[in-house]
């Protein structure tokens, strides 16, 4: 194999982790810390758009009320929490 191969073959595996792979990482970790954060009374937006108040919580899942009533679901199915949204503006 000719150097200038494996400079190359380096440096797009170094662009694929820079480019793809890191960042994807990145968001995940965020997106476990949002998940540990979240408690009991927190005003939350699923990632469906349901909007509602956390009323019980387990390791995975959560129970939201809403207005139409208490809905079980994972933790993973919440987008965002409503009053840093508030907050931000």
């Amino acid at each position: 194999m000719e150097p200038s191969l494996i400079i190359q073959i380096v440096l797009m595996i170094a662009v694929f982790y820079f480019l793809l792979i890191r960042p994807q990482q990145q968001r995940a970790k965020k997106e476990k810390a949002f998940e540990a954060a979240l408690k009991v009374g927190d005003k939350i937006i699923t990632k469906s758009g349901i909007h509602g108040k956390i009323a019980e919580m387990n390791e995975d899942t959560i129970v939201v009320e809403t207005m139409a009533g208490k809905i079980k679901m994972e933790k993973s199915a919440i987008s965002s929490e409503l009053s840093a949204k508030l907050g931000a503006k």
